[in-house]
């Protein structure tokens, strides 16, 4: 019988999980070589890339379009599959349908992909490989990133739009059956009938029956301890205060750590934390995706270092200096808004020594995104 429950749940658990990562609809991004010479030639080496897929089951259906300002177009027919466990996809382009380039030769993507989720927003992210389509020789590798989005900056492939009307009919079919279950059809006529509450019976909403089977009435909740803040500055509020010695009083010395209030008011995700063994820090900050007047202010530490900068294909240069004396920083990017493609996406680009790392972030008007970095000294 133990067995039974276990399996019925696991079976659910495997529905709930796949109907939840079904990828049908748009997602866009960006691709980029990890061809140094590449990135050496130009300012912003990304290249769009624009994914619509109609998913059934564990497989899909897709299209890719690739674009780059009046540099480079393609459109291309694509499949994939879907793993319900690891959430990995696989995305195959299939064949080149249309392309305007001036000179060159036409490559094929594979792209091995991670699904995930942070709120509301999803992210398809992982790595490509391609090939000549002439002579199929090594057209290089790189990485992905793609963001499920509303609308499409072609337009809608028919063959989604059609996979999205089975989706919503569906849904519509699984709630209504879903509503049929919690409200029943009334017994027929001359169906034996629930027996009427006794009178003097009590409703569990309005007292509940103690042990000794007397009535007693739920107590409300007790009136809230919380005291306001200590006031500073205003745009400020306080965290903390200084430390106090054995003797109870605090060091005068050590000023009060305050953060601005948009760092309180709003709900902050850790994205990433990352470790490095040079003190000296230099971040690039770019859109990720569309340029639609996103703009940021990204604090270290509480303080301001961007104060609402314009997000463009133009880094956004910031160069940090880590304290030996404290090895753990936080890096906060806040939204100023969100541009005119809801939410708002950057890519952040870590230089530290040798060592790079992309980071890929969203942020919206209730959330903050967060940034550790860990200072470790190199082994000499």
């Amino acid at each position: 019988m133990i067995m039974r429950w276990i399996l019925a749940i696991f079976f659910f658990f495997c529905l709930a999980n796949g109907h939840s990562q079904d990828l049908t609809g748009i997602w866009r991004g960006h691709f980029r070589s990890n061809e140094s010479y590449q990135r050496l030639a130009m300012d912003d080496d990304r290249y769009r890339f624009e994914v619509q897929i109609a998913q059934k089951n564990k497989r899909f259906q897709a299209v890719t379009y690739s674009y780059k300002s009046t540099v480079f177009y393609g459109k291309a027919d694509a499949e994939g599959t879907v793993n319900d466990k690891t959430r990995k996809v696989l995305l195959r382009e299939l064949r080149i349908t249309d392309v305007r380039m001036s000179g060159g030769f036409t490559c094929k993507m594979t792209c091995l992909l991670q699904y995930s989720k942070l709120g509301d927003d999803e992210f398809l992210e992982g790595t490509y490989t391609s090939f000549n389509t002439m002579d199929s020789s090594d057209c290089g590798k790189g990485t992905v990133f793609l963001h499920r989005v509303a609308s499409s900056d072609f337009f809608n492939e028919p063959f989604v739009e059609k996979r999205q009307r089975e989706i919503e009919i569906e849904k519509k079919k699984e709630a209504e059956e879903g509503s049929a279950k919690k409200n029943p059809a009334p017994p027929p006529a001359g169906a034996a009938k629930t027996p009427a509450a006794t009178k003097g019976s009590s409703s569990p909403s309005v007292a509940v029956a103690s042990s000794a089977g007397k009535k007693t009435t739920p107590k409300p909740p007790a009136a809230s301890t919380h005291t306001d803040p200590i006031k500073t500055n205003p745009g400020q509020h306080a965290i903390e205060l200084a430390p106090a010695d054995s003797a109870g009083k605090i060091d005068k010395n050590i000023a009060v750590v305050a953060v601005p209030s948009v760092l309180t008011t709003r709900s902050t995700e850790l994205v990433r934390t990352i470790t490095v063994n040079t003190p000296e820090v230099e971040l690039n900050i770019y859109d990720d995706g569309t340029i639609d007047n996103d703009s940021v202010t990204v604090y270290f530490d509480n303080k301001m270092v961007v104060s609402h900068a314009r997000l463009t294909t133009q880094a956004i240069v910031v160069k940090l200096r880590l304290d030996n004396g404290n090895n753990t920083h936080e890096l906060v990017l806040v939204a100023d808004n969100e541009g005119d493609i809801p939410p708002n996406t950057s890519l952040m680009v870590v230089k530290a020594g040798s060592k790079q790392y992309d980071v890929r972030i969203v942020s919206t008007e209730q959330r903050n995104a967060k940034i550790i970095f860990k200072y470790e000294k190199p082994a000499y």
